[in-house]
């Protein structure tokens, strides 16, 4: 169509990398208007874990809008804000031992971590926040500020301020334990490193590269929060809701965040929500202090009621993803052992994982080949040289091999075909 070159905005990016009309999708499925088939390895950014228009979600919307049903109400108390609240309690906190307040922000994960940083600044007293690199936490100012990434920091134009940037876990090798170094700087006056209000983590870093941090690093991350007196928060936007198999990246660690903030696949349809999740001696915040005109999205509450219903009343779906997790590692270290280790090396996490090609341009070609094979799947790191695995945790077995079938043929042929392979590396 015309109309998008002639008025939408040179901002746009995944049009480019993807540049169809796309009329309708299922599950892991979307077609564009030509009727052409594609699987979709990219899901919304890790937006539709349960793919596109789940039959069920769908009939519990419509029948609502049927019913008309509140749609916008601010924050004021509706019977879908309160039957969310209930089996959110109900079957994701109680059931794990979490006593959190719920805090309604605006609809977007960046405006979840403004407030998560609003909060932990009002309560302390403390200005600065520790984030660590290739960290993304969004591209407002504040959310921009704890973010890693030169390409979307260059863009805020003015200074950006207010954090102390600290190695993530790996940054300066695997035997260097960074939790090591933030202790250090904040038990030493003369570090430079005032005391700080909180720690903003990812357990895995989506934007930055699928950056894995271990377990064990994340239990001392914990213990040298508390130790100094500085609120934990993980940012769970892209690595919870199930895409790492337990519900809460963080569940494996064993740790317990201050404060947690999810949007993107809460809502289980694509539709806007992000809520806050703090612990009740937290929530200091006086009425209307952190408002938005559109931090109760109704129709978003009766999706996710939905999900949480149909997949988080049990263990069997979280096992699930686990088994597809173990499967996509299997076959992505079979990739990796094919094609050479060095050039390329698996990165991830359950369902939440990827191929370092090294090179962006490598990834680049390898992604574009397999969009012309039918696969929509998108690429991260500072460099752009991950492929990224973001496939519906609903995904078939068959769709599933499919895909990865597709990216092994991509990667055979961009990288043996054109030559970025060694000779004595290229598969017999």
């Amino acid at each position: 169509m015309k109309i998008f070159d002639e008025i939408e905005s040179e901002v746009q990016s995944y049009a480019r990398s993807f540049p169809r009309v796309f009329c309708r999708a299922k599950g892991e499925l979307m077609w564009d208007q030509e009727g052409k088939q594609y699987l979709d390895f990219l899901a919304g950014a890790g937006t539709l874990n349960y793919g596109h228009n789940h039959p069920l979600f769908k009939q519990a919307l419509l029948n609502y809008i049927q019913e008309d049903g509140i749609t916008h109400g601010l924050d004021m108390h509706t019977r879908a804000k309160g039957e969310f609240l209930q089996t959110f309690n109900d079957k994701i906190l109680k059931p794990r031992n979490m006593e959190y307040i719920v805090q309604f922000t605006g609809p977007t994960g960046t405006n979840a971590v403004e407030a998560a940083m609003k909060i932990a600044r009002n309560v302390t007293g403390q200005q600065n926040i520790v984030s660590f690199t290739n960290g993304f936490h969004g591209v407002s100012l504040g959310s921009l500020a704890v973010t890693g990434n030169a390409h979307h920091r260059d863009a805020a134009g003015v200074c950006l301020s207010g954090t102390h940037r600290m190695p993530y876990d790996g940054y300066l090798g695997e035997n260097i334990d960074t939790t090591e170094y933030l202790d250090k700087v904040l038990s030493d006056s003369s570090s430079g490193i005032n005391s700080p209000a909180a720690v903003i983590v990812e357990t895995v870093q989506g934007e930055g590269g699928i950056n894995v941090a271990r377990i064990d690093w994340l239990k001392r991350l914990q213990m040298v929060c508390k130790k100094h007196g500085l609120l934990l928060i993980v940012d769970d936007i892209q690595a919870g809701c199930g895409r790492t198999g337990d519900y809460f990246s963080f569940e494996e660690a064993g740790i317990d965040p201050d404060i947690v903030t999810l949007s993107k696949s809460l809502s289980g349809y694509g539709l806007p929500l992000a809520i806050v999740l703090m612990k009740p001696e937290l929530d200091q915040w006086k009425p209307g202090e952190h408002n938005g005109t559109f931090r109760g999205n109704n129709l978003a509450f009766v999706t996710a009621k939905s999900a949480i219903d149909n997949y988080w009343s049990e263990n069997h779906f979280a096992e699930e993803t686990k088994r597809k997790g173990a499967y996509i590692s299997e076959r992505l270290d079979n990739i990796v052992n094919k094609y050479g280790e060095g050039n390329f090396t698996r990165k991830g996490r359950g369902m939440f994982q990827g191929i370092d090609c090294v090179s962006g341009q490598i990834a680049e070609k390898v992604t574009r080949h397999a969009f012309r094979q039918g696969l929509i799947i998108e690429t991260s790191g500072a460099d752009d040289h991950i492929v990224k695995l973001l496939c519906p945790l609903i995904t078939s077995n068959q769709n599933l091999k499919k895909g990865i079938d597709i990216i092994e043929t991509a990667i055979q042929e961009t990288c043996v075909g054109e030559g970025h392979l060694p000779a004595e590396k290229i598969p017999a």
